[in-house]
C-alpha cells in the first residue's frame, strides 16, 4: 500500500487514515473469518439417497450418511403424535432424507442411527408411521417386521436449528 502525502497533510492526519484502512481491512477480514461459522448454522438440505435391499443383503450393517435436523416439527409433518415405536418428537424436513425400498419383505431389520448429538428417527411406509428417539443413549432404533415396499426415512434433531452429522445403520442382525 502507497500512501502520498499532499501539501498540507499533516503526520496526524496520515496516521489517522492509515487507521481507517486498518480498520476497513480488519472489518472486511473479520466478515471473511464469520463467513463459516454463519454456513455451519444455515438449513440443511436433504440428502434423499436412495437405496433398494432384498433380504441377505451385503454389506451388512448398510450404511447411509446424512446430516440431522429440519424446521418442521416431526408431529406436524407425519400427522403423528405417537407411533408404535415412540412419541414423534423433535424436528425434521419437508422432504425425507432418504428413500428405502425393501425389495422383499425382512423377518427383522433394524435402522439405528448413530450421531454425536441427540437425534430423532422418523419412518413412513406400508403400514404406518414410526418414531423413535432415545432407545440407544441419545440415538432412535427402529427394528422389527418389515413389509416389502417404500419407506421415506427422516432423521431429525431434538431441538429446532441444531444439525449433526450421523450414520443410519441398516442391519439384519439382532
Amino acid at each position: 500500500m502507497v500512501f502520498v502525502f499532499h501539501r498540507g497533510t499533516g503526520l496526524k492526519e496520515f496516521v489517522m487514515r492509515r487507521i481507517f484502512v486498518a480498520t476497513v481491512l480488519g472489518v472486511l477480514g473479520l466478515g471473511v473469518a464469520i463467513a463459516p461459522a454463519a454456513a455451519q448454522r444455515a438449513p440443511k438440505q436433504s440428502v434423499f439417497e436412495s437405496v433398494t435391499l432384498r433380504s441377505g443383503f451385503r454389506p451388512d450393517p448398510y450404511i447411509l450418511r446424512g446430516v440431522s435436523g429440519g424446521d418442521m416439527a416431526a408431529r406436524e409433518r407425519l400427522g403423528v403424535r405417537q407411533s408404535p415405536t415412540g412419541a414423534c418428537l423433535g424436528f425434521i424436513d419437508q422432504r425425507a432424507d432418504h428413500r428405502i425400498k425393501l425389495a422383499t419383505h425382512f423377518n427383522y431389520l433394524k435402522l439405528a442411527v448413530e450421531s454425536d448429538g441427540d437425534t430423532v428417527l422418523a419412518v413412513r411406509g406400508p403400514g404406518g408411521t414410526w418414531c423413535n428417539d432415545d432407545s440407544s443413549d441419545q440415538d432412535p432404533v427402529i427394528a422389527g417386521e418389515w413389509k416389502a415396499g417404500e419407506y421415506d426415512v427422516w432423521v431429525g434433531s431434538r431441538q429446532e436449528s441444531r444439525f449433526y452429522p450421523y450414520s443410519l445403520q441398516l442391519t439384519q442382525v439382532k
